[in-house]
């Protein structure tokens, strides 16, 4: 365990003014807290916090950052309150150290919702304070230094979320050192067995090239001192978990890869950068597109260099990156150079802010992620916005976007602005119009193009990359569904206001919703345009506000003389009806009703009806009763008619299982394996097809419409909320009349794949 005087001397050999009061008292009070507590390991708990301070010691960080290292977990663990912290140590070290102490005794459902509430509060945290992020880095290097004394379950765990979160923001900082080393610390835990070959193989290749590699960096130091530039050359070795994901990426064996080991050369100024960059070009073979120029335009975390690949000495390809001593501290320390110790003055927030893009940028991705969005989405979301490797394109303008990669022309209307994302109807990439779903290249220039009268639909959200477009397009499309709710809530309540002959005012209006337990009119009416309010209700609760007399609706029609008031009729074994009450029937309804009998013979519309629908059964004269679901949109137009309307139930008492033919239709993205999604997540709720009828809507889109067969009802609702689920599809509901008819007929306007094939 490091003493006391050996952290002091760590920080006064780079600080020679550092606080020693501070330490020497931020050590004791955390040994004292900790007390006698024990790590997995056996060790004393307070080794922990000293091996955090330690990390911090070699980022070279202020004294705050140094206390806060050893304080960080007193809050959580022991008897320690924020109060006292900030007596102590002052508000501004015990704000970091809150910052840090993970969310406790909420009523969380889950293990996900925890781990999204505390990243979320660390998040805001790190947005006020760099060195809260520092912190909670070192942190998590330590524990994953030590994991191995945890059980394997909780290993696998921390793992995947080191790598899921702390080694991906390591990288958005520009920490590479810190990164590399938390990403092979989860590799060895996630896959042993690809860590032990690639280590292996590391290692081999180390010991067979030893000799190459002081040739080449001998003779690149020779070369470049001829011409008068100070350089010096270092092999470097990729590691581990990089190779594996090179490997994944590319889809190649670990013996194709041919840059496992690179080399840098450190100049002393970007001059030289370019200066070195042509003398190698001269002096040997370049190999085609692999040269990469981070210095002009450099990544989001402020890494710049110079990358380019030769065939060197001995006819080897040779990796080289190109920077200078500034670049090189950056590129492996990244924000930390930014925040360390500088003339004797703490870690300033704002200076900090101006010199490092990547925490400005950090910044304001974080007050977008912390705004608005559900705890179930901010997981995802987090992940999407902050941990993906970058494409950067411009604009008509020439402003540059740095998006994740696999962003397409939406990620880049919703970068600019949320109304851009929401009116996008098309984009120009490059002076072309291509689809949507184009994924975007580097040095792309997009050009959106708008429509204000559009609302993004639902499926964009399998398209978008990035967390603030599925964000916003969630948002949109929620509010576009209450708004139809709305819509058709006020309908209904106009229609039964008419009817009843009343009017309600705001204050009658905010009594019903109060009634039917809601908040107010507006809330009420989305309730009953989604159908969690019905009709009845509805009408029960106007009727008590009003003072009207309940009136029955239905037909008032003759009743079967049996027990239950049941006919079963004899033309089919699938249907039984009853004959309720209601308003008083025409002439012709009268006619209807008087022919009504056990031999009334029934037919079925052609709208794909399966067990657990509720029907209605419309009688005229002289015709069969034809039997409707009550979603049909056919039994509008029968709604002002002369004609009875018939309660009918299914009679399946025989019990015999039977397939149900129904139509339902969605629309899908327009990509390679959009129908093998389709028809394998039909198949996997366990519904057979009969029939496909396809088009295209625009060059992203294709509708779909599909006759399936399905036992019942329930069947046809999990087979609905499957496809809903499914990445890329939207507007997925039961067909109607006219679509159920068009797949009958395979005819849609010339446009059809006759052959049930993608595309």
């Amino acid at each position: 365990m490091m003493r006391q005087y050996e952290l002091v001397e760590r920080v006064q050999a780079y600080n020679p003014n550092a606080d020693e009061q501070l330490l020497n008292k931020a050590y004791v009070y955390a040994m004292q807290k900790h007390g006698s507590q024990k790590r997995a390991s056996g060790d004393p708990y307070f080794n922990h916090p000293l091996e955090v301070a330690a990390i911090l010691t070699e980022l070279k960080l202020d004294d705050a950052s140094i206390a806060v290292g050893l304080l960080h977990d007193t809050i959580e663990d022991t008897d320690a309150t924020r109060a006292e912290i900030d007596q102590m140590f002052g508000g501004e070290i015990g704000t970091i150290v809150d910052g840090l102490t993970k969310i406790e005794r909420l009523n969380l459902v889950s293990r996900e919702e925890a781990q999204a509430e505390n990243l979320r509060k660390l998040l805001l945290a790190i947005s006020q304070d760099v060195r809260v992020l520092l912190v909670k880095l070192a942190d998590r290097l330590h524990n994953m230094r030590t994991l191995q004394f945890m059980a394997p379950e909780k290993q696998r765990r921390i793992a995947q979320e080191t790598m899921d979160i702390y080694a991906p923001l390591a990288g958005r900082m520009g920490m590479q050192d810190m990164r590399n080393e938390l990403e092979d610390l989860s590799f060895r835990i996630l896959q042993p067995d690809h860590y032990t070959a690639i280590t292996a193989r590391l290692e081999q290749m180390q010991a067979d090239n030893r000799e190459t590699i002081d040739t080449i960096t001998a003779e690149l130091t020779e070369r470049l001192g001829e011409a008068g530039i100070a350089a010096r050359v270092k092999a470097r070795v990729k590691s581990p978990y990089s190779i594996f994901s090179k490997i994944e990426r590319k889809s190649i064996a670990l013996e194709q890869l041919s840059d496992m080991i690179g080399f840098r050369v450190i100049v002393t100024s970007p001059e030289e950068c370019y200066r070195t960059v042509g003398l190698i070009h001269t002096t040997w073979k370049v190999v085609p597109g692999r040269f990469k120029d981070y210095i002009s335009v450099p990544k989001h975390n402020d890494y710049q260099s110079i990358h380019t690949t030769i065939v060197g000495p001995s006819r080897q390809r040779v990796e080289l990156q190109i920077r200078t001593e500034d670049m090189d501290r950056i590129a492996e320390f990244g924000i930390a150079a930014h925040a360390l110790y500088k003339d004797g003055a703490s870690a300033n927030l704002g200076r900090i802010e101006m010199e490092s893009h990547a925490y400005g940028s950090l910044r304001q991705t974080i007050s977008h992620l912390t705004s608005g969005i559900s705890t179930e989405d901010f997981l995802e979301y987090t992940k999407l916005e902050l941990f993906q490797d970058q494409v950067f394109c411009f604009t008509p303008r020439g402003r540059l976007i740095a998006l994740p990669r696999g962003a397409t022309p939406i990620d880049f209307a919703y970068a600019l602005h949320t109304d851009i994302g929401d009116t996008c109807v098309g984009a120009k990439i490059n002076g072309l119009i291509l689809p949507l779903v184009t994924q975007l290249r580097s040095g792309d220039e997009v050009e959106i193009l708008r429509d204000q009268n559009h609302r993004p639909p639902s499926n964009w959200i399998g398209i978008a990359a990035t967390g603030k477009a599925r964000a916003a397009i969630r948002r949109a499309v929620r509010q576009a569904a209450a708004q139809r709710a709305y819509a058709l809530g006020e309908h209904v309540l106009s229609m039964m206001l008419e009817r009843e002959g009343v009017m309600l005012d705001e204050s009658e209006g905010t009594t019903l919703a109060e009634a039917l337990e809601y908040g107010n009119k507006r809330d009420l009416l989305v309730a009953v345009g989604e159908g969690k309010v019905g009709s009845e209700p509805l009408a029960a609760a106007l009727a008590q506000i009003k003072g009207i007399r309940k009136r029955r609706r239905k037909l008032d029609l003759p009743v079967a003389d049996t027990a239950d008031g049941w006919f079963a009729l004899r033309s089919t074994d699938d249907f039984r009806f009853r004959v309720p009450g209601g308003q008083r029937p025409g002439s012709r309804a009268k006619a209807a009703m008087a022919q009504l009998d056990f031999h009334t013979p029934v037919t079925i519309s052609g709208e794909g009806i399966v067990p657990g629908d509720r029907l209605v059964g419309i009688l005229e004269p002289d015709s069969p009763l034809v039997v409707y679901p009550i979603h049909s949109d056919a039994l509008i137009a029968k709604h002002d008619s002369d004609v009875a309307w018939v309660d009918v139930r299914w009679n399946l008492t025989k019990g015999e299982e039977k397939a149900y033919s129904t139509v339902i239709s969605m629309e899908s993205v327009n990509k390679p394996g959009s129908l093998a999604q389709i028809t394998s997540a039909i198949a996997a709720c366990d519904a057979n097809i009969n029939n496909l009828v396809m088009r295209m809507i625009s060059p992203d889109f294709h509708q779909m419409i599909f006759e399936i067969e399905v036992r019942d009802l329930a069947q046809l609702t999990d087979v609905l909320a499957t496809l809903k689920r499914s990445p890329g599809l939207s507007a997925v509901q039961r067909a109607g009349l006219r679509e159920a008819g068009m797949i009958s007929t395979l005819e849609w306007d010339g446009n059809i794949d006759r052959s049930g094939r993608d595309g």
